[in-house]
């Protein structure tokens, strides 16, 4: 075997050990600890909504930082998908998580692919979720802008670091999309206090001159 095969074959090896696993079919409840996704909506309407024609995205409404969802994750990688006994969440549960998630569509969703595996009911599940949005202070500075700006993402961090004082910097990671600061994905414990994020998670985005929309 040739020297350049075995380096290539070596590679592919360490790859496929680096990459993090979703982990479809997990058994529910088993887990480590949760990630909340908190995305701000204009930014997100700008890269996805507006060509999805979202309702989310109708200037009538004001939301700010919505929450994307609240995940289980393994230290390395995360399940999704689980086999669960447990009831789905009816529409109307799903629909009164709009006011924070912006869409029923959204809450269903995050139900199927990550609900399912906290071992809780739709409805709990559903409850738990808004305790961890509720339990996040969201910093009131970016409601204020009235024009869209360029900024390091470092910035989003620490305007949360200072709104939460009792985060450290490795319970938090911003993450950008297409140029945009995308999402603030905070790490909890099962019982929601802030714990540090896996590697899987730490994902900082290091753009300087990040994109970020008013409210619309």
């Amino acid at each position: 075997m040739s020297n350049i095969k075995t380096a290539l074959m070596g590679l592919a090896a360490c790859l496929s050990l680096a990459a993090p696993a979703a982990a479809d079919g997990e058994k529910a409840g088993v887990f480590d600890y949760y990630v909340l996704a908190l995305s701000w909506s204009s930014n997100w309407c700008e890269v996805e909504g507006d060509a999805k024609g979202s309702e989310q995205c109708d200037t009538r409404h004001d939301y700010g930082w919505v929450m994307h969802g609240l995940w289980p994750q393994f230290h390395r990688g995360w399940p999704s998908y689980c086999p669960t006994v447990e009831r789905a969440p009816s529409r109307r549960m799903t629909s009164e998580m709009v006011d924070i998630m912006g869409s029923s569509g959204l809450a269903w969703h995050q139900w199927k692919k990550h609900g399912t595996c906290t071992g809780l009911s739709g409805r709990a599940y559903l409850d738990l979720s808004r305790e961890a949005y509720d339990s996040v202070t969201r910093p009131e500075i970016f409601r204020k802008l009235d024009k869209s700006v360029k900024l390091p993402a470092s910035v989003i961090e620490e305007a949360f670091l200072k709104a939460n004082p009792d985060w450290s910097a490795d319970n938090l990671t911003i993450t950008c999309r297409d140029g945009y600061i995308s999402e603030a994905r905070i790490c909890l414990s099962k019982d929601l206090q802030p714990v540090p994020c896996g590697r899987d998670v730490i994902k900082d985005c290091a753009l300087k001159d990040a994109k970020f929309e008013p409210i619309r």
